[in-house]
């Protein structure tokens, strides 16, 4: 299949971000007498939104959701935004794609503020058309409208579209709007969970994606 328009997902695709995400949700669930999370609970962070992270894992209502976010904002925003890495060989792919003449976006439920960011400091601000995500003041995300959002923007059919993220949450989303999807095992996902929430192809290595998208 020939796909016009490729969709990335950010956190355990473009970039490992876990480090500055989990420390900045230990952070905030200090400050609810919910010190020394083990790590494999911590990495589930990484990919969700906050607000579903909060309120699904740990029963927060919404209002305290809101407040843990905040909590966890105030020192990601200063202090841990960049701890993080750039997966190896991802730029080059990206570039490849757009030297082919594909429209590259990234659809990230990051705020826009903060993904705006990264790709300026790690020089991939040029890699991407355009960035789909919710702003500050949204801290939920509803990843198959992000899709849709920047289907619509980029205006290439759905047939033409293929989203690819690590998560559950991108393959779903992906389902959901309507095209295909690329789950990538490098990420923070299993190759259980991607296959079983129906990703259309499966990449090992950021290289393996110019494979499967001619």
């Amino acid at each position: 299949m020939n796909y016009d328009l490729i969709m990335f997902d950010l956190d355990g695709t473009v970039i490992d971000s876990g480090k500055g995400i989990m420390e900045s949700a230990q952070f905030a669930l200090d400050h609810f007498d919910m010190p020394n999370r083990p790590e494999d609970e911590l990495r589930l962070f990484v990919g969700p939104s906050l607000m579903d992270s909060f309120m699904n894992r740990y029963g927060f209502s919404e209002e305290k959701a809101r407040e843990a976010v905040n909590y966890y904002r105030s020192v990601y925003s200063t202090e841990n935004l960049f701890h993080l890495t750039v997966y190896p060989d991802i730029k080059e792919v990206v570039l490849a794609l757009k030297e082919k003449g594909k429209t590259t976006v990234l659809v990230t439920s990051k705020p826009a503020e903060f993904a705006s960011r990264i790709l300026e400091k790690y020089g991939l601000s040029d890699c991407f058309s355009f960035i789909k995500s919710p702003s500050l003041t949204d801290p939920s995300s509803d990843k198959t409208k992000l899709i849709n959002d920047a289907i619509n923007e980029a205006q290439i059919p759905k047939d033409k579209a293929i989203m690819i993220g690590d998560r559950h949450f991108d393959i779903l989303g992906a389902k959901n709007a309507g095209v295909d999807s690329i789950g990538v095992l490098y990420g923070y996902g299993s190759k259980e969970e991607l296959e079983s929430n129906g990703a259309t192809y499966l990449a090992e290595t950021a290289k393996d994606i110019l494979d499967i998208l001619p």
